[in-house]
């Protein structure tokens, strides 16, 4: 047996759908002793999000609506030494309770994110799901979608996440540094609906539009509106 050292941090709204998925992969990381709590921190779900997590055993957390906010909430409420945050539309890959162990055995005051992948296997996904290991091993500027594995002495000693309307994730990583920051080689599996739904082109690029205008300094709240 692993000690108990993860808390999964997983904000939700609506996501009946997808959850179930992205729970499944964990169970193997609280059964090894690796996972310590599931922690679902909802921003007002009308479906059936909070009886899924209920039924798996996640400590559930109510709060306002917003990515950033609920992050917060979720990882206030976190009792273990390590941090995880993850998507409700995220599912990692089975590697992951292997790569995670290896690096938090490393005792390295960094942070780590998976590999992107999809679950589709059109072109479009394969070119997108690529390009984004490049942005994030050369440029060390993973999404959300590729979930981080934080120290919480180190999440704390940054700020942790901040009450952004939008880019929470990029801005979290930005003031971590590429230096402290990893690409571990599990995937993680992320919903492709979204990219189905408007194109895989159309949506990668209005992504990289709205990130280069956050990072020359637009105002979060007036991108928001947009990507919304």
């Amino acid at each position: 047996m692993l000690a108990p050292v993860i808390s999964i941090v997983i904000p939700t709204l609506n996501a009946a759908a997808h959850l179930p998925r992205a729970l499944a992969p964990l169970v193997a990381g609280a059964a090894s002793g690796l996972v310590k709590q599931v922690i679902v921190s909802d921003g007002g779900s009308s479906d059936e999000t909070l009886a899924i997590a209920d039924a798996a055993g996640c400590d559930i957390v109510r709060g306002a609506r917003g990515r950033g906010v609920q992050l917060i909430a979720g990882a206030a409420a976190a009792k273990a030494e390590w941090l995880l945050f993850l998507h409700a539309d995220t599912s990692l890959a089975e590697a992951w309770l292997s790569d995670a162990s290896r690096f938090i055995a490393t005792g390295d005051a960094r942070a780590a994110a998976f590999t992107l992948a999809f679950d589709d296997d059109c072109f479009g996904a394969r070119w997108v799901a690529f390009w984004a290991s490049q942005r994030a091993g050369i440029l060390k500027l993973p999404y959300g979608d590729q979930g981080l594995l934080i120290s919480k002495t180190l999440y704390n000693a940054i700020g942790g996440y901040r009450a952004l309307p939008l880019m929470e994730d990029i801005d979290i990583v930005r003031r971590l540094g590429g230096r402290r920051l990893r690409i571990l080689r599990a995937t993680a599996l992320t919903s492709a609906d979204k990219y189905r739904r408007d194109g895989y082109a159309k949506r990668s690029w209005r992504n990289l539009v709205l990130a280069a205008r956050y990072l020359m300094g637009a105002d979060p709240a007036k991108l928001a509106k947009i990507y919304d």
